[in-house]
Order: C-alpha cells, then structure tokens, then sequence
C-alpha cells in the first residue's frame, strides 16, 4: 500500500477548489484502492486530499497537531468538514501539544513525513516564509529527507489575499 502525505494552502480562492481537486483526483487515480493518506485534514488542500482519497477508496489518516486545534483554528464553516473527515479516518493522531502554535505545526509535519513513501504538495511555489510549520518548510524538508515531492497547482489556481 502506498502512502502519500499533503500539505497545501488553506487560502485557496472559491475558484481554485474545483481545479484542485480535479487535478488532485488525476494525480491520486492510479493508486485506486491502494492508498493510505495522511493530512492534518485542514481547510483548503489538506481537506480536499483527504475527501479524494475517501472518494478512491483510500484510507485516510489525520494528524490533528494540537489537543485545541477543532476550538481554536477550525473555523465555523469547516467544521462540518472537518468533523466528517475526523469520523471517518481509519485513525486520529492527536498530538500532545495543548495550543496550535508553530511547535505544534512543525511537529505535525513531521508526523505527517515520518510515514510518507510521497508528499503531494498543493502549493504555488512561495519559498519559505521564515516561520515555519508551513507548506514551503515540508516540502524543503521531504525534498531534504530523500521523499519525492509531487506539487499540485493547476493553471488558474490562485489564493486568496
């Protein structure tokens, strides 16, 4: 079984979505049946990886990377999301840490490599912004750590701001 992990923006515009996930569908097609994905099943990318590996017939695992991530990041209109992939992830890795900050996301990645035969990153190719925990700083680490890397951003994608 293959296991991919994601990482991406979560400030994906409206637009961006459908073409995402149609290029997320085209990339994860040929492991049909045969995927494990690991996410931290956050708005944007995160959370649009993880609904098609579900809807491949892929088994999802989510890293949750603090015990206050659902009350404090989750906004209110992702948490149906949210919760509908927590319940329905084979597993739940709830990291120890008490508030979401960098240590938490940084630890979180980490966790998401540690089992990664790929990352898919769905991301614009914006370096690093310095403060780690972000989709710039796991790909420069999975690229450091010998793990492919396959980026997803279709022609047309965009973020919001």
């Amino acid at each position: 079984m293959t296991t991919l992990a994601v990482t991406g923006h979560i400030d994906l515009t409206e637009e961006t979505v459908p073409l995402v996930r149609a290029a997320l569908r085209e990339l994860l097609g040929p492991y049909s049946g045969d995927l494990t994905g690991i996410s931290c099943i956050a708005a944007g990318a995160d959370s649009l990886f993880a609904e098609e590996v579900s809807a491949i017939g892929g088994r999802v695992i989510a890293v949750i990377p603090s015990l206050d991530y659902r009350t404090a990041v989750v906004r209110p209109e992702d948490a149906p999301v949210f919760d509908h992939l927590s319940e329905t992830a084979v597993e739940v890795r709830t990291l120890p840490y008490e508030t979401a900050d960098r240590a938490a996301y940084e630890a979180a990645n980490a966790e998401l490599l540690k089992g990664a035969d790929r990352l898919v990153a769905v991301w614009d190719g914006t370096p690093p912004s310095g403060r780690g925990g972000g989709t710039a700083d796991l790909v420069e680490e999975a690229r450091l750590a010998g793990i492919p890397v396959d980026v997803v951003w279709p022609d047309g994608a965009a973020r919001r701001g």
